[in-house]
Order: structure tokens, then C-alpha cells, then sequence
């Protein structure tokens, strides 16, 4: 078995063999989907590739984990307490992963599988825009507040009722056109 160690950046990831005891480099490959495709043919099918978890780190497992044994994603806050190190380069942090794995050292993070992954992407999706629809709505109170105009006496100012009572009210021009856009 060889493990394969990978310092991920935004668009390319530093490579590190680790086979039979002996390191070598393995150069960079570039992190667009067609040039991982290309780096994951030259992969064997019982190597163990290592990463941190970073922000393309699931993209990157789910290209890679067709190719090899295994894919492991490793806590980037703990291997950085494990590994502290006075020179670090991308080379030695692909070196790094690849070392603590084989020792066993490695502290690994769970990777869901593309379900849960696709229903993350959806309560965050969702929860960006309950609080962008909270954040404009708490907009429109503090206009209504500024410029001392009383409570709505519709039970919901964005209902029906509500929204006819707001666009009759007086504000000045540069805010109604805020309140109108929103």
C-alpha cells in the first residue's frame, strides 16, 4: 500500500509519496475537475490518499475515491498541533499527512456520504435566506421607527393587508424606494 499525502489549496494540491518507508515528492497536480480526473488515473487502486478538510475537500475525495483504497480527510486544526513546525512549505505539510498516517497519529474528520451532503447544502441554502428575509424585514421596522410612524394594525406587516397599509405611509423618497425594493 502507498499513501498518498495532498496539501490543498484553492487550485492546486502538493503531493507526497509514502511508500515502503521511503517519502518523495510527487509534484502538484492543478484542483479543476478535469486535471484531479487525470491525477486520479495515475493513482493505484490500493493507495490511501490523505487531505485536510478544507472548503473543496468533499469535491475533492468524491473525484479521488473512485481511484484508490481509501480516502481519509484529516482535522486540519489537530494535525496543525501535531505537526507544529518551525519551516513549513506545502511539500513538508504533504509529507506531514502522509507520515502521521502511516504512524497512526492522523486525526481524521467524518466526510458524509453525497446524500447528506446534498442535504447540508439544502438548510444552508435555506437558513441564508430566512436570515436575509429576517434582515430585511428588521430594515423596513427601523424606517417605520426613524421616521416615527406607529405600528401597523395589521397583524403582519408583509401580509396583504399589511403591505397596502406600508405603501400608504409618508416617507421620504430615497426611502420608500428602499422599503418598495425589498
Amino acid at each position: 500500500m502507498r499513501i498518498v499525502g495532498l496539501d490543498v489549496s484553492r487550485s492546486v494540491a502538493e503531493i507526497a509519496y509514502l511508500e515502503d518507508g521511503v517519502l518523495r515528492a510527487g509534484g502538484r497536480a492543478g484542483l479543476r475537475r478535469d486535471e484531479l480526473e487525470r491525477f486520479a488515473t495515475q493513482l493505484r487502486a490500493d493507495d490511501h490518499v490523505v487531505l485536510e478538510a478544507t472548503g473543496n475537500t468533499a469535491a475533492i475525495a468524491n473525484v479521488l475515491r473512485r481511484h484508490v483504497g481509501r480516502v481519509i480527510v484529516a482535522n486540519p486544526l489537530q494535525v496543525r498541533l501535531i505537526a507544529e513546525a518551525r519551516v513549513k512549505t506545502d511539500k513538508i505539510d504533504a509529507a506531514i499527512l502522509a507520515q502521521l498516517y502511516a504512524s497512526g497519529f492522523l486525526p481524521q474528520v467524518w466526510m458524509p456520504d453525497e446524500m447528506t451532503q446534498a442535504l447540508r447544502r439544502q438548510v444552508s441554502r435555506r437558513t441564508q435566506i430566512v436570515r436575509q428575509r429576517t434582515r430585511l424585514k428588521n430594515e423596513i421596522h427601523a424606517v417605520l421607527a426613524a421616521h416615527l410612524i406607529e405600528r401597523c394594525p395589521a397583524t403582519d406587516l408583509f401580509g396583504r393587508k399589511g403591505r397596502t397599509w406600508l405603501s400608504n405611509q409618508p416617507l421620504p423618497t430615497d426611502e420608500r424606494l428602499g422599503v418598495d425594493t425589498q
